[in-house]
């Protein structure tokens, strides 16, 4: 009993000794444990991460698989790996995460042959259908090495702790970009100031972006979180904004209005404000910010370009 525990803990301290003994270059150090064996891993095991922009098209990634040893193979040596919906329940039942497998995820070199004398190559995959993914879930694709072969058929061991390749898929918030602003600031006992000009709108977080300008006044800046309450407008199912007035250092300096406020002489089609028409991609924002002369009004409609 005690020999078996004691190969048992030797083995197991040199598969973890492998994450830090994976370089291409012969004369490494090998613990005894793995002397004269190889390993077919996946040298970026741990969590890799990928921006994507909310587009329906493909956004291609790769990354490298390694055969592990102390000497390179004398044989070619051909991998098959494949995308690994299960890895993902691996990795959450793991780390105590919540990732959802993003479902839109192909291998484009599901086989490769690493020619004898060499160790690495290269995996291209892709993954599509950003633009219909929720910018605020955490998704994750895992892609897998399922077998490899010596070209005599012998199967190589595949690390079991460096099998996957896990990337992390944040979709960039969809709103940011640059908007045409037609509006205008209200300062009370003052002649109306309008506003006409392209402005950026940078992302804060998966549900909100922040453009610089309140009207026709730059100083100040407005937050705009779009939620998931809807309100029918002309017909079109359109979201519910809170937008808020802050200045240069983030501090809150004003709100909005539940109610149109603004220039009798330019009252709008239609009086609701505060909301998103995803169909237009237009904002509608009514707001104020705080002054001792009197608060300032701004009335913008945002049209994304």
């Amino acid at each position: 009993m005690k020999n078996k525990i004691t190969l048992l803990v030797s083995f197991l301290a040199g598969i973890l000794l492998l994450a830090s003994c994976l370089k291409d270059k012969v004369g490494d150090y090998w613990p005894s444990e793995v002397a004269g064996k190889m390993y077919a891993t996946v040298p970026l095991f741990t969590l890799n991460s990928f921006s994507l922009a909310p587009v329906a098209g493909d956004q291609p990634f790769s990354f490298l698989v390694n055969i592990a040893s102390a000497i390179a193979p004398t044989q070619d040596v051909t991998l098959t790996l494949a995308i690994d919906p299960a890895g993902v329940t691996l990795y959450n039942t793991i780390h105590g995460t919540s990732y959802q497998n993003y479902a839109n995820a192909q291998v484009l070199t599901p086989t490769v042959v690493i020619p004898k004398g060499t160790r690495n190559d290269t995996i291209k995959a892709k993954v599509w259908g950003a633009d219909l993914a929720n910018a605020c879930s955490s998704y994750m694709t895992a892609v897998t090495i399922k077998s490899a072969k010596m070209a005599d058929g012998t199967s190589i061991p595949i690390a079991s702790n460096m099998q996957s390749y896990y990337l992390s898929l944040a979709v960039t918030n969809p709103l940011a970009g640059n908007y045409h602003c037609v509006g205008y600031r209200i300062r009370p006992g003052n002649a109306t100031e309008p506003v006409d000009q392209i402005e950026a709108a940078s992302t804060v977080n998966c549900s909100t972006i922040q453009k610089v300008g309140f009207g026709n006044y730059m100083t100040y800046s407005i937050k705009i979180e779009t939620t998931t309450n809807t309100i029918v407008v002309g017909g079109t199912t359109c979201y519910k904004v809170n937008a808020t007035p802050v200045d240069a250092t983030g501090n809150i300096v004003g709100g909005m209005f539940t109610t149109w406020t603004g220039d009798a002489t330019l009252t709008p089609a239609d009086l609701t404000i505060n909301y998103y028409n995803p169909v237009k991609k237009v904002f509608i924002l009514n707001c104020y910010y705080n002054s001792s002369a009197g608060n300032r009004i701004m009335y913008e409609v945002l049209t994304r370009q």
